[in-house]
Order: structure tokens, then C-alpha cells, then sequence
């Protein structure tokens, strides 16, 4: 009989606590969020194809390396019914040191500059227990990023450029916890695909030295709010 009373009253003080969502619902979150790439590049190959006289500088094997970055992040989400809602996430540019590393040849490793990335993605997601306090999803949709600030240059010389933005799929999944007020937690992770070309200029105009895949892993944190 005590036990029972305890998990009523556990119940009645967790109850008020849960923002539970309803169809029609709006909720802003901010998060922090961590962009790690995962590049497939050929750097090497298709530079001394393009330039043969950089062969001594650049080996082969030499690939393109985007370092990861931790960026604020704003998403909203609309709650189509209270299980599928669609999100729209708002980062701000994330700006990315770009290196040539698994290099041989004389250069060596090679700082080459940074670059931004605009990356807005749009997911349509499944609440699993959107009445509860504990609500795990998942989502895929769609990314598209845009590069900016292209300045990238070999031996601060010769220009290298981004040329060319990207459209790709996305997966998410991630869980809200639900608090009192509206209030709610959040910790989110996605997988997104982004391909795009890099050109080099050294005299005589850009030839494509790279089809770089950067495909990150984005982790976020953060709090938000029901509406």
C-alpha cells in the first residue's frame, strides 16, 4: 500500500512537468553544435593531373582535411499532429581550417586557410512518446550547403575556390526531454552528405583539383521551447 502510494505521488509531482506536444505546437531550440567531416578526397591524383608540375610537391596520396568546428545553432520545428513534426535548422556559417595532410611530396603537410559553410537543413521527424517526458525521434530530409568565404591558397599564392554548393539527403535522430512550462532539453545528432569541387589557379585559370565528399557528423545540444 505505501509502495503504491509513492508511485501515485511520484506521478502526480512528474505530471505538471510535461510539455506534451500537440499538433499545430511550434517550439524554437538553441543548441551547440559540433560539425566533424568525414572527407573522401582525391587532392593528389587529380591536382598532378590537372597541374603535372606540382607531382613533386603533392603526392599522389595527398587528400584534403576540413577540421571540425563547434557553432550556435537555431532550429524551428511545426508539429503537423502530435507524433510528425517538420524541422528547419538555421546554423549560422561554420567556418572550417582546410589542410592537405597524407602528403609525401616536398610541401608536406599545408595549411591552405579556412573555409564558411552555410548549411540549412530541412527534416521531417517521427516523435516516438510525444506525451511523455522521454521523447525520442527520428528524421531525414534534406541539406543544402552553401560555401563562402573561399579564402584558400596554396603556398599563400595560388587561389584555390569551392566552386560549386551543395544539395544532399540528411538523417537525424535525437530526443527531447519534455519539462515544465514548455520547456524542454534536446541533444540531436545527424548525418549529412555534401559533395562539391574544389579549383586551383596557378596562372592559367581554375582546373578542378579535387571532388571533395565532406559528409559530417553533426552533434547539437541545447534547450528549447514549446509554443
Amino acid at each position: 500500500m505505501k509502495k503504491s502510494l509513492v508511485v501515485l505521488a511520484l506521478a502526480a509531482a512528474f505530471s505538471p512537468m510535461l510539455a506534451q506536444a500537440e499538433a499545430g505546437d511550434w517550439v524554437v531550440r538553441v543548441r551547440a553544435t559540433n560539425i566533424n567531416a568525414d572527407e573522401d578526397s582525391k587532392l593528389g591524383r587529380m591536382t598532378n593531373n590537372a597541374f603535372p608540375a606540382t607531382a613533386a610537391l603533392v603526392s599522389s596520396g595527398a587528400e584534403l582535411e576540413v577540421e571540425s568546428n563547434t557553432i550556435p545553432e537555431l532550429d524551428i520545428s511545426y508539429y503537423i499532429t502530435k507524433n510528425i513534426a517538420a524541422e528547419l535548422i538555421l546554423a549560422v556559417g561554420s567556418k572550417h581550417d582546410v589542410n592537405i595532410h597524407k602528403n609525401t611530396g616536398s610541401l608536406g603537410r599545408q595549411d591552405l586557410g579556412e573555409v564558411n559553410a552555410l548549411p540549412p537543413t530541412l527534416t521531417l521527424q517521427w516523435h516516438f512518446n510525444p506525451d511523455q517526458m522521454i521523447d525520442p525521434y527520428v528524421g531525414a530530409g534534406v541539406n543544402y550547403t552553401r560555401f563562402m568565404d573561399n579564402g584558400l591558397k596554396l603556398l599563400d599564392t595560388y587561389p584555390i575556390r569551392v566552386e560549386r554548393n551543395s544539395w544532399g539527403p540528411a538523417l537525424q535522430v535525437g530526443v527531447d526531454v519534455n519539462l515544465a512550462g514548455g520547456w524542454l532539453i534536446n541533444a540531436d545528432v545527424k548525418k549529412l552528405w555534401i559533395d562539391t569541387d574544389v579549383k586551383m589557379n596557378m596562372g592559367t585559370g581554375y582546373r578542378k583539383i579535387d571532388s571533395l565528399d565532406i559528409d559530417p557528423l553533426v552533434v547539437s545540444v541545447g534547450i528549447g521551447k514549446k509554443f
